[in-house]
């Protein structure tokens, strides 16, 4: 039997966020969906419809005042009254601040399994089976679902890829449901948080650095080679609870996750909480003591050596371009 699957779009200040490109990539993987549709909640948001047509077989999109900014209480509503109307067989949310505040309440309302935080889902004989980490990512596990008519996930952000433009833009179609005045709270505006001085999710290349670094005293030369290779200095998250580097420079899942076109990985092991955040980089570059860590099963070339002699021989180099 072959079903649909519902997408909720997110997005903010008039764009859509990446989560929702990757959200919509994930029923694509799925044998037994038959179409993606995609929910996007707002006020003014037309531009943003005809956008997300580009990846979804269908956009149910409802505007109204009351969804200008992102309010549980109207998302709630609006999403019940339309999933109880089109029975998707997966709603899928992104595991963000709002899939964790969505999520739940819609499983209780709707009576739909839940599975929250995957990495991974797969439809087995008509069954949810979902990839999920637990003790903080030191076991990964598969879960099998109960039968039911439909169910309810988060995807962690950065679990896949996100997905490719359709080659014809699918159907629009506006959803008109009478919404309540919220009650319990408002949203009256957002507030951007100041920006960093580095911000490693826009550098084209990034050097980072983990436990193989030894000591704090030793991140400035490789900050120096970052420097001359244009990119900027990043790093696991073992450096971060050193207090050696600030927490906007944690690659990982409780970090960022960058994408650049090179990620050259200095004494990092490999865990696999940090492979999930610089896993589709286009270019990586391993250097480790350790043949046998981690990082090398993901790394397009690897270097068993001294990550000082490494990044010595790469300044050295550099140099002598620049002559």
């Amino acid at each position: 039997m072959r079903t649909e699957a519902l997408v909720i779009a997110e997005h903010r200040l008039g764009a859509l966020r990446d989560i929702t490109y990757e959200l919509l990539n994930l029923p694509r993987q799925l044998p037994d969906v038959s179409a993606t549709l995609c929910a996007l909640l707002g006020f003014n948001i037309d531009d943003l419809a005809k956008e997300l047509a580009n990846y979804a077989d269908e956009v149910l999109y409802l505007n109204s005042e009351h969804l200008k900014y992102f309010n549980s209480e109207a998302y709630n509503e609006a999403l019940t009254n339309l999933i109880k109307e089109r029975k998707p067989r997966l709603v899928v949310l992104g595991h963000t601040s709002m899939g964790m505040e969505l999520a739940p309440s819609l499983a209780v309302k709707l009576n739909m399994p839940l599975a929250t935080d995957c990495l991974d889902v797969k439809s087995i004989e008509g069954r949810l089976k979902v990839a999920r980490q637990f003790y903080g990512g030191k076991v990964m596990a598969d879960m099998v679902l109960r039968e039911a008519e439909g169910y309810i996930v988060t995807l962690r952000p950065g679990a896949i890829g996100p997905a490719k433009p359709r080659q014809t833009p699918g159907k629009i179609t506006k959803v008109d449901i009478a919404l309540s005045e919220p009650k319990a709270k408002r949203t009256v505006g957002y507030i951007e948080p100041p920006p960093t001085e580095v911000d490693i999710t826009r550098s084209n290349i990034i050097v980072s650095v983990g436990r193989g670094i030894k000591d704090a005293k030793n991140i400035p030369t490789v900050e120096e080679l970052a420097k001359m290779m244009g990119g900027v200095l990043a790093c696991s998250r073992p450096i971060v609870d050193k207090g050696w580097l600030p927490k906007d420079r944690q690659v990982g899942s409780s970090g960022k996750t960058v994408k650049p076109k090179l990620y050259l990985a200095l004494g990092i092991s490999g865990a696999f909480q940090h492979i999930m955040g610089m896993k589709d980089s286009e270019l990586i570059i391993a250097v480790n003591k350790d043949p046998n860590a981690p990082i090398f099963n993901v790394a397009h070339y690897g270097i068993v050596d001294d990550l000082f002699k490494v990044v010595e021989a790469l300044k050295e180099q550099l140099r002598k371009l620049k002559v």
